[in-house]
């Protein structure tokens, strides 16, 4: 599990293909204290470490999460979003992130707005319904606030901290990015359409005027 709030960007330094991929990151953080076995999201993809050093970690990338993610398009140099896996006493600084994308997203436009830049992002059809305003989303492992929607397009302001401090500041006008809706909304999408949400003794029976 994890909030979204990156804590470093490393840079690819090394992909290897073997029926998926292997990754090798480079990251400015010590990652003496992530031993194999922990997980760690990379631009939103949560991925299981089998091997690290001071200065770098490796990952394999599944031929199924190569199907749904961006990864496939990744290239040596590149720089990646991460954030270590959150513990019990962990702040909560973004959302509820599991590291399990849904589904690609386009950005259609980048706006520099005063201190801050504001991007149009186009949504999966079948994402749609998932994206609320001030509703949280997450893009390439960075937790946002959507601020409008029309249709599959919403916006977000991205303050200059964030956008200089993850991958976005690399990012142009048509790039895809790993999206992953909010947790709770997929489980009351997901109630809603098996019809547990309107009969839940929790919730109490529908009332109709």
């Amino acid at each position: 599990m994890f909030t979204g709030i990156i804590t470093n960007v490393g840079r690819l330094s090394s992909l290897e293909k073997h029926g998926g991929i292997r990754l090798v990151i480079d990251t400015k953080d010590n990652m003496d204290c992530m031993t194999i076995g922990d997980s760690v999201a990379c631009s939103g993809v949560c991925l299981t470490i089998i091997a690290n050093s001071q200065d770098s970690f490796t990952v394999d990338v599944s031929a199924e999460t190569l199907s749904k993610t961006t990864i496939g398009t990744w290239i040596q140099g590149m720089p990646i979003n991460l954030e270590r896996s959150i513990t019990l006493n962990s702040k909560l600084g973004g959302h509820l992130v599991t590291g399990h994308v849904d589904g690609l997203a386009k950005i259609l436009s980048i706006e520099r707005k005063d201190n801050s830049y504001r991007l149009s992002i186009e949504a999966p059809e079948y994402l749609n319904s998932f994206i609320a305003a001030n509703g949280s989303v997450c893009l390439d492992g960075v937790s946002l606030t959507v601020n409008s929607i029309h249709g599959r397009k919403f916006s977000l302001n991205l303050v200059n901290y964030t956008w200089n401090n993850t991958t976005f500041c690399e990012r142009s006008v048509g790039d895809d990015l790993n999206m992953e809706v909010d947790l709770i909304a997929r489980y009351v999408a997901r109630l809603g359409e098996s019809g547990t949400l309107l009969t839940s003794p929790l919730i109490g029976p529908t009332i109709e005027s």
